[in-house]
Protein backbone atom coordinates (compact mmCIF):
# COMPACT_ATOMS: atom_id res chain seq x y z
CA UNK A 1 0.00 0.00 0.00
CA UNK A 2 2.77 2.44 0.89
CA UNK A 3 4.60 1.80 -2.37
CA UNK A 4 1.44 2.46 -4.40
CA UNK A 5 0.82 5.63 -2.41
CA UNK A 6 4.32 6.86 -3.26
CA UNK A 7 3.77 6.11 -6.94
CA UNK A 8 0.50 8.03 -6.94
CA UNK A 9 2.20 11.05 -5.33
CA UNK A 10 4.92 11.02 -7.97
CA UNK A 11 2.25 11.60 -10.62
CA UNK A 12 0.92 14.78 -8.94
CA UNK A 13 3.88 17.01 -9.73
CA UNK A 14 6.80 18.92 -8.13
CA UNK A 15 4.65 20.33 -5.31
CA UNK A 16 4.30 16.80 -3.92
CA UNK A 17 8.09 16.34 -3.51
CA UNK A 18 8.24 16.83 0.32
CA UNK A 19 5.31 14.46 0.86
CA UNK A 20 6.92 11.97 -1.48
CA UNK A 21 10.13 12.04 0.55
CA UNK A 22 8.24 11.53 3.83
CA UNK A 23 6.35 8.56 2.41
CA UNK A 24 9.53 6.94 1.09
CA UNK A 25 11.26 7.44 4.45
CA UNK A 26 8.36 5.75 6.23
CA UNK A 27 8.49 2.79 3.84
CA UNK A 28 12.22 2.39 4.21
CA UNK A 29 12.03 2.32 8.00
CA UNK A 30 9.35 -0.35 8.35
CA UNK A 31 10.03 -4.08 8.37
CA UNK A 32 10.23 -5.51 4.88
CA UNK A 33 11.33 -2.29 3.17
CA UNK A 34 14.48 -3.91 1.74
CA UNK A 35 12.71 -6.89 0.16
CA UNK A 36 12.16 -6.49 -3.61
CA UNK A 37 8.65 -5.81 -4.78
CA UNK A 38 8.33 -9.18 -6.55
CA UNK A 39 8.93 -10.92 -3.20
CA UNK A 40 6.80 -8.63 -1.03
CA UNK A 41 4.09 -11.30 -0.77
CA UNK A 42 6.44 -13.18 1.59
CA UNK A 43 5.95 -10.55 4.30
CA UNK A 44 2.67 -10.62 6.21
CA UNK A 45 1.02 -7.25 6.85
CA UNK A 46 1.44 -7.76 10.60
CA UNK A 47 5.20 -7.23 10.35
CA UNK A 48 4.82 -4.04 8.31
CA UNK A 49 3.42 -2.34 11.40
CA UNK A 50 6.83 -2.43 13.12
CA UNK A 51 9.92 -0.30 12.49
CA UNK A 52 12.80 -2.08 10.80
CA UNK A 53 15.28 -3.64 13.20
CA UNK A 54 18.61 -1.90 13.70
CA UNK A 55 21.55 -3.53 11.98
CA UNK A 56 23.19 -3.90 15.39
CA UNK A 57 20.37 -6.19 16.51
CA UNK A 58 21.03 -8.29 13.42
CA UNK A 59 24.77 -8.40 14.11
CA UNK A 60 24.20 -9.29 17.77
CA UNK A 61 21.88 -12.13 16.75
CA UNK A 62 24.46 -13.34 14.21
CA UNK A 63 27.12 -13.40 16.93
CA UNK A 64 24.86 -15.39 19.28
CA UNK A 65 24.08 -17.89 16.53
CA UNK A 66 27.76 -18.22 15.61
CA UNK A 67 28.58 -19.21 19.21
CA UNK A 68 25.62 -21.60 19.33
CA UNK A 69 26.66 -23.16 16.03
CA UNK A 70 30.16 -23.96 17.32
CA UNK A 71 28.77 -25.27 20.63
CA UNK A 72 26.23 -27.49 18.88
CA UNK A 73 28.71 -28.81 16.33
CA UNK A 74 31.28 -29.72 18.98
CA UNK A 75 28.82 -31.07 21.57
CA UNK A 76 26.57 -33.11 19.27
CA UNK A 77 29.54 -34.22 17.18
CA UNK A 78 31.24 -35.66 20.27
CA UNK A 79 27.98 -37.36 21.33
CA UNK A 80 27.62 -39.08 17.94
CA UNK A 81 31.31 -40.05 17.91
CA UNK A 82 31.40 -41.39 21.49
CA UNK A 83 28.05 -43.18 21.46
CA UNK A 84 28.62 -44.55 17.97
CA UNK A 85 32.09 -45.99 18.53
CA UNK A 86 32.25 -46.97 22.23
CA UNK A 87 31.61 -50.63 23.00
CA UNK A 88 30.20 -49.81 26.44
CA UNK A 89 27.67 -47.43 24.88
CA UNK A 90 26.72 -49.55 21.87
CA UNK A 91 23.24 -50.42 23.10
CA UNK A 92 19.75 -50.15 21.65
CA UNK A 93 18.81 -47.44 24.14
CA UNK A 94 21.74 -45.25 23.13
CA UNK A 95 20.68 -45.42 19.48
CA UNK A 96 17.97 -42.96 20.50
CA UNK A 97 20.62 -40.65 21.96
CA UNK A 98 22.44 -40.64 18.62
CA UNK A 99 19.16 -39.97 16.82
CA UNK A 100 18.44 -36.97 19.05
CA UNK A 101 21.95 -35.63 18.43
CA UNK A 102 21.39 -35.93 14.66
CA UNK A 103 18.18 -33.92 14.94
CA UNK A 104 20.03 -31.32 17.02
CA UNK A 105 22.79 -31.12 14.40
CA UNK A 106 20.14 -30.64 11.74
CA UNK A 107 18.83 -27.65 13.68
CA UNK A 108 22.40 -26.38 13.79
CA UNK A 109 22.38 -26.26 9.97
CA UNK A 110 19.89 -23.39 10.21
CA UNK A 111 22.43 -21.21 11.98
CA UNK A 112 24.77 -20.44 9.04
CA UNK A 113 21.71 -19.40 7.03
CA UNK A 114 20.58 -17.00 9.75
CA UNK A 115 24.09 -15.56 10.11
CA UNK A 116 24.15 -14.78 6.37
CA UNK A 117 20.62 -13.37 6.51
CA UNK A 118 21.56 -11.18 9.46
CA UNK A 119 24.40 -9.51 7.57
CA UNK A 120 22.13 -8.90 4.58
CA UNK A 121 19.30 -7.90 7.00
CA UNK A 122 16.86 -9.88 4.88
CA UNK A 123 16.24 -13.42 3.62
CA UNK A 124 18.84 -14.58 1.15
CA UNK A 125 17.17 -16.70 -1.51
CA UNK A 126 13.73 -15.34 -0.65
CA UNK A 127 11.12 -18.14 -0.94
CA UNK A 128 13.65 -20.90 -1.60
CA UNK A 129 15.89 -19.73 1.24
CA UNK A 130 12.86 -19.49 3.51
CA UNK A 131 11.74 -23.03 2.62
CA UNK A 132 15.19 -24.52 3.25
CA UNK A 133 15.49 -22.78 6.62
CA UNK A 134 11.99 -23.79 7.73
CA UNK A 135 12.30 -27.41 6.54
CA UNK A 136 15.44 -27.85 8.66
CA UNK A 137 13.70 -26.30 11.66
CA UNK A 138 10.50 -28.29 11.25
CA UNK A 139 12.19 -31.65 10.70
CA UNK A 140 14.59 -31.20 13.62
CA UNK A 141 12.01 -29.71 15.98
CA UNK A 142 9.22 -32.26 15.43
CA UNK A 143 11.73 -35.11 15.20
CA UNK A 144 13.44 -34.05 18.42
CA UNK A 145 10.09 -33.85 20.21
CA UNK A 146 8.97 -37.35 19.29
CA UNK A 147 12.49 -38.71 19.96
CA UNK A 148 12.20 -37.39 23.53
CA UNK A 149 8.95 -39.35 23.81
CA UNK A 150 10.65 -42.51 22.51
CA UNK A 151 13.51 -42.04 25.00
CA UNK A 152 10.96 -41.71 27.82
CA UNK A 153 9.29 -44.94 26.65
CA UNK A 154 12.65 -46.72 26.53
CA UNK A 155 13.61 -45.55 30.04
CA UNK A 156 10.23 -46.69 31.37
CA UNK A 157 10.57 -50.15 29.78
CA UNK A 158 14.20 -50.58 30.86
CA UNK A 159 13.72 -49.62 34.51
CA UNK A 160 10.24 -50.97 35.20
CA UNK A 161 10.93 -54.33 33.47
CA UNK A 162 14.74 -54.78 33.63
CA UNK A 163 14.69 -58.47 32.63
CA UNK A 164 12.26 -58.66 29.71
CA UNK A 165 11.45 -55.02 29.01
CA UNK A 166 14.63 -53.91 27.26
CA UNK A 167 14.29 -52.82 23.65
CA UNK A 168 16.54 -54.68 21.20
CA UNK A 169 18.38 -53.07 18.30
CA UNK A 170 15.82 -54.11 15.69
CA UNK A 171 13.01 -52.55 17.71
CA UNK A 172 15.15 -49.45 18.28
CA UNK A 173 15.78 -49.12 14.54
CA UNK A 174 12.04 -49.31 13.86
CA UNK A 175 11.32 -46.67 16.50
CA UNK A 176 14.00 -44.38 15.03
CA UNK A 177 12.44 -44.78 11.57
CA UNK A 178 9.11 -43.95 13.19
CA UNK A 179 10.49 -40.64 14.54
CA UNK A 180 11.57 -39.58 11.03
CA UNK A 181 8.23 -40.54 9.49
CA UNK A 182 6.47 -38.67 12.31
CA UNK A 183 8.36 -35.49 11.45
CA UNK A 184 7.79 -35.68 7.68
CA UNK A 185 4.08 -34.78 7.15
CA UNK A 186 4.11 -31.29 8.69
CA UNK A 187 7.50 -30.65 7.10
CA UNK A 188 6.58 -31.63 3.54
CA UNK A 189 3.03 -30.25 3.38
CA UNK A 190 3.97 -26.56 3.88
CA UNK A 191 7.10 -26.91 1.73
CA UNK A 192 5.03 -27.95 -1.30
CA UNK A 193 2.10 -25.62 -0.47
CA UNK A 194 -0.19 -28.62 -0.08
CA UNK A 195 -1.34 -27.41 3.31
CA UNK A 196 0.09 -24.32 4.93
CA UNK A 197 3.26 -22.56 3.81
CA UNK A 198 6.56 -21.24 5.13
CA UNK A 199 6.95 -17.48 5.63
CA UNK A 200 9.44 -15.09 7.31
CA UNK A 201 8.90 -14.11 10.94
CA UNK A 202 10.43 -11.90 13.63
CA UNK A 203 13.31 -9.92 12.14
CA UNK A 204 12.37 -11.40 8.74
CA UNK A 205 15.64 -13.31 8.71
CA UNK A 206 14.11 -16.58 9.99
CA UNK A 207 11.20 -18.64 8.69
CA UNK A 208 8.49 -20.85 10.11
CA UNK A 209 5.05 -22.04 9.06
CA UNK A 210 2.41 -19.39 8.48
CA UNK A 211 0.35 -18.73 11.61
CA UNK A 212 -0.86 -15.22 10.71
CA UNK A 213 -3.01 -15.62 7.59
CA UNK A 214 -6.58 -15.07 8.77
CA UNK A 215 -8.47 -17.92 7.12
CA UNK A 216 -9.99 -21.19 8.31
CA UNK A 217 -7.47 -23.35 6.47
CA UNK A 218 -4.49 -21.74 8.25
CA UNK A 219 -6.16 -21.92 11.66
CA UNK A 220 -6.90 -25.64 11.25
CA UNK A 221 -3.31 -26.23 10.09
CA UNK A 222 -1.87 -24.43 13.13
CA UNK A 223 -4.15 -26.35 15.49
CA UNK A 224 -3.18 -29.68 13.91
CA UNK A 225 0.57 -29.05 13.96
CA UNK A 226 0.27 -27.86 17.57
CA UNK A 227 -1.36 -31.15 18.57
CA UNK A 228 0.91 -33.29 16.38
CA UNK A 229 4.29 -31.78 17.24
CA UNK A 230 3.71 -30.55 20.81
CA UNK A 231 0.67 -32.00 22.60
CA UNK A 232 1.07 -35.66 21.60
CA UNK A 233 4.83 -35.90 22.37
CA UNK A 234 4.29 -33.98 25.61
CA UNK A 235 1.47 -36.29 26.69
CA UNK A 236 3.51 -39.40 25.91
CA UNK A 237 6.55 -38.07 27.76
CA UNK A 238 4.54 -37.13 30.86
CA UNK A 239 2.80 -40.52 30.89
CA UNK A 240 5.95 -42.62 30.57
CA UNK A 241 7.93 -40.63 33.12
CA UNK A 242 5.07 -40.75 35.61
CA UNK A 243 4.91 -44.54 35.16
CA UNK A 244 8.70 -44.75 35.49
CA UNK A 245 8.80 -42.82 38.76
CA UNK A 246 5.96 -44.96 40.07
CA UNK A 247 7.89 -48.13 39.23
CA UNK A 248 11.06 -46.80 40.91
CA UNK A 249 9.16 -45.92 44.10
CA UNK A 250 7.53 -49.35 44.15
CA UNK A 251 10.89 -51.08 43.69
CA UNK A 252 12.50 -49.07 46.51
CA UNK A 253 9.59 -49.83 48.82
CA UNK A 254 9.91 -53.55 48.07
CA UNK A 255 13.67 -53.42 48.79
CA UNK A 256 13.07 -51.68 52.10
CA UNK A 257 10.45 -54.23 53.17
CA UNK A 258 12.69 -57.14 52.16
CA UNK A 259 15.62 -55.58 54.04
CA UNK A 260 13.51 -55.32 57.19
CA UNK A 261 12.55 -58.99 56.94
CA UNK A 262 16.22 -59.96 56.57
CA UNK A 263 17.25 -57.57 59.37
CA UNK A 264 19.77 -55.70 57.15
CA UNK A 265 20.07 -52.02 56.31
CA UNK A 266 20.04 -52.33 52.53
CA UNK A 267 19.84 -54.82 49.69
CA UNK A 268 21.46 -52.49 47.18
CA UNK A 269 25.01 -53.80 47.51
CA UNK A 270 24.90 -56.17 44.52
CA UNK A 271 25.59 -55.88 40.83
CA UNK A 272 21.94 -55.88 39.73
CA UNK A 273 20.96 -52.98 41.94
CA UNK A 274 24.17 -51.08 41.14
CA UNK A 275 23.32 -51.47 37.46
CA UNK A 276 19.79 -50.32 38.18
CA UNK A 277 21.22 -47.24 39.90
CA UNK A 278 23.12 -46.41 36.71
CA UNK A 279 19.92 -46.80 34.68
CA UNK A 280 18.11 -44.43 37.05
CA UNK A 281 20.89 -41.86 36.62
CA UNK A 282 20.47 -42.17 32.86
CA UNK A 283 16.72 -41.68 33.30
CA UNK A 284 17.45 -38.47 35.21
CA UNK A 285 19.49 -37.30 32.22
CA UNK A 286 16.59 -38.04 29.90
CA UNK A 287 14.17 -36.23 32.19
CA UNK A 288 16.49 -33.19 32.29
CA UNK A 289 16.52 -33.09 28.50
CA UNK A 290 12.72 -33.34 28.51
CA UNK A 291 12.57 -30.39 30.91
CA UNK A 292 14.78 -28.41 28.53
CA UNK A 293 12.50 -29.42 25.66
CA UNK A 294 9.51 -28.00 27.54
CA UNK A 295 11.37 -24.75 28.26
CA UNK A 296 12.38 -24.43 24.61
CA UNK A 297 9.20 -25.26 22.75
CA UNK A 298 6.45 -24.05 25.08
CA UNK A 299 7.19 -20.35 24.31
CA UNK A 300 7.20 -21.12 20.58
CA UNK A 301 3.91 -23.00 20.89
CA UNK A 302 2.49 -19.96 22.68
CA UNK A 303 3.66 -17.66 19.86
CA UNK A 304 2.08 -19.77 17.11
CA UNK A 305 -1.22 -20.25 18.91
CA UNK A 306 -1.38 -16.55 19.75
CA UNK A 307 -0.71 -15.66 16.12
CA UNK A 308 -3.54 -17.90 14.93
CA UNK A 309 -6.13 -17.46 17.68
CA UNK A 310 -5.02 -14.76 20.14
CA UNK A 311 -4.01 -11.13 20.44
CA UNK A 312 -1.45 -10.57 17.69
CA UNK A 313 -0.38 -7.24 19.16
CA UNK A 314 1.65 -9.26 21.68
CA UNK A 315 3.81 -10.65 18.89
CA UNK A 316 6.47 -8.05 18.25
CA UNK A 317 9.59 -8.98 16.21
CA UNK A 318 11.70 -9.37 19.36
CA UNK A 319 8.98 -11.36 21.16
CA UNK A 320 8.91 -13.89 18.32
CA UNK A 321 12.70 -14.13 18.01
CA UNK A 322 13.28 -15.03 21.67
CA UNK A 323 11.50 -18.45 21.47
CA UNK A 324 13.38 -19.22 18.24
CA UNK A 325 16.70 -18.57 19.98
CA UNK A 326 15.61 -20.71 22.96
CA UNK A 327 15.05 -23.69 20.66
CA UNK A 328 18.57 -23.35 19.27
CA UNK A 329 20.06 -22.98 22.75
CA UNK A 330 18.46 -26.23 23.95
CA UNK A 331 19.75 -28.15 20.91
CA UNK A 332 23.23 -27.04 22.00
CA UNK A 333 22.72 -27.85 25.70
CA UNK A 334 21.48 -31.44 25.17
CA UNK A 335 24.91 -33.04 24.53
CA UNK A 336 26.49 -31.25 27.49
CA UNK A 337 23.74 -32.57 29.77
CA UNK A 338 24.93 -36.05 28.84
CA UNK A 339 28.51 -34.99 29.54
CA UNK A 340 27.53 -33.83 33.02
CA UNK A 341 25.24 -36.68 34.09
CA UNK A 342 25.56 -39.82 31.95
CA UNK A 343 27.98 -42.11 33.88
CA UNK A 344 29.17 -44.29 30.99
CA UNK A 345 29.47 -41.32 28.64
CA UNK A 346 31.51 -39.47 31.26
CA UNK A 347 33.76 -42.53 31.62
CA UNK A 348 34.38 -42.56 27.86
CA UNK A 349 35.11 -38.83 27.86
CA UNK A 350 37.62 -39.42 30.66
CA UNK A 351 39.43 -42.02 28.56
CA UNK A 352 39.23 -40.36 25.13
CA UNK A 353 39.21 -36.64 25.85
CA UNK A 354 41.03 -36.16 29.16
CA UNK A 355 41.69 -32.50 28.32
CA UNK A 356 37.99 -31.79 28.92
CA UNK A 357 38.64 -32.32 32.63
CA UNK A 358 35.86 -34.90 33.08
CA UNK A 359 36.59 -37.44 35.81
CA UNK A 360 34.45 -40.59 35.99
CA UNK A 361 35.30 -44.22 36.77
CA UNK A 362 33.78 -46.96 34.62
CA UNK A 363 30.35 -47.86 36.14
CA UNK A 364 30.63 -51.46 34.95
CA UNK A 365 34.04 -51.84 36.63
CA UNK A 366 32.66 -50.31 39.84
CA UNK A 367 29.67 -52.67 39.75
CA UNK A 368 31.93 -55.70 39.27
CA UNK A 369 34.25 -54.59 42.07
CA UNK A 370 31.30 -54.05 44.40
CA UNK A 371 29.87 -57.46 43.56
CA UNK A 372 33.22 -59.22 44.13
CA UNK A 373 33.77 -57.35 47.38
CA UNK A 374 30.32 -58.32 48.63
CA UNK A 375 30.89 -61.97 47.72
CA UNK A 376 34.23 -61.99 49.53
CA UNK A 377 32.66 -60.44 52.62
CA UNK A 378 29.92 -63.06 52.64
CA UNK A 379 32.45 -65.85 52.24
CA UNK A 380 34.51 -64.47 55.12
CA UNK A 381 31.43 -64.21 57.31
CA UNK A 382 30.43 -67.81 56.51
CA UNK A 383 33.97 -69.00 57.28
Amino acid sequence: MALNFTQEISDIGPMAYPLKMVSREMVEHMLGWNIPEEHQDLVHEHWRNFPSVSKYWHYCLALIYAMLMVTSLVGNGIVIWIFGTSKSLRSASNMFVINLAIFDLMMMLEMPLLIINSFYQRLVGYQLGCDIYAVLGSLSGIGGAITNAVIAFDRYKTISCPLDGRINKVQASLLIAFTWFWALPFTILPAFRIWGRYVPEGFLTTCSFDYFTDDQDTKVFVACIFVWSYCIPMTLICYFYSQLFGAVRLHERMLQEQAKKMNVKSLAANKEDASRSVEIRIAKVAFTIFFLFVCAWTPYAFVTMTGAFGDRNLLTPIATMVPAVCCKVVSCIDPWVYAINHPRYRAELTKRLPWLGVRESDPDAVSTTTSVGTAQSQATAEA
